[in-house]
């Protein structure tokens, strides 16, 4: 079904969590990513998502992008996905195949940015869930500013375990988000 695509995706590596500064060139990253998924994809649309999304906004560092996926398409994403060299997590708790997350990486400036790409049926509250929380962070830099500053807290206590890191900043915007 689909052309011969390259494999252009680098290996993903896990890494403790930590709390780095806001890095602009993971928009660019994010960029070149989504261009690369639409050239072999047009029917999907893939964005940029998580703290790397909003300017200023400090984070684990990793590139989240979103691809909603219209009904009937999942197989072929992930197909694609897997063409260009993403993986399928490894771990504890990985995303079930109906909402898989692909993981890869990508080389910028001699920097390796990790990147997590999740595949989700457009149907999903989910898909808003994402795009309403990165709306809330570039239009609220106080919000922004809690937010990396429990995030801070959280590595700063010692909890470097990326799953658990996030279910803790997850309880945070539950909070504040409601």
């Amino acid at each position: 079904m689909f052309k011969q695509v390259e494999s252009v995706i680098g290996p993903y590596a896990s890494r403790p969590a930590v709390c780095r500064d806001y890095d602009p060139r993971a928009a660019s990253v994010a960029r070149q990513v989504v261009a690369l998924v639409s050239t072999h994809l047009p029917q999907v649309h893939a964005e940029h998502v998580g703290s790397t999304a909003v300017p200023g906004c400090a984070g684990k560092g990793i590139v989240d992008l979103l691809i909603p996926v219209p009904d009937g398409e999942m197989d072929n994403v992930k197909e694609l996905l897997d063409r260009l060299g993403f993986q399928r997590q490894t771990g504890l708790d990985p995303f079930p195949e109906d909402r898989p997350m692909r993981v890869g990486s990508w080389v910028q400036d001699d920097e390796t940015f990790l990147l997590h790409v999740h595949v989700i049926p457009a149907s999903s509250p989910e898909v808003e869930e994402m795009r309403f929380l990165r709306a809330c962070l570039r239009a609220d830099p106080e919000l922004m500013k809690a937010y990396v500053a429990q995030k801070r807290k959280i590595i700063a206590s010692g909890l470097t375990d990326s799953l658990e890191y996030c279910k803790a900043k997850g309880e945070f915007l539950k909070t504040v988000l409601g």
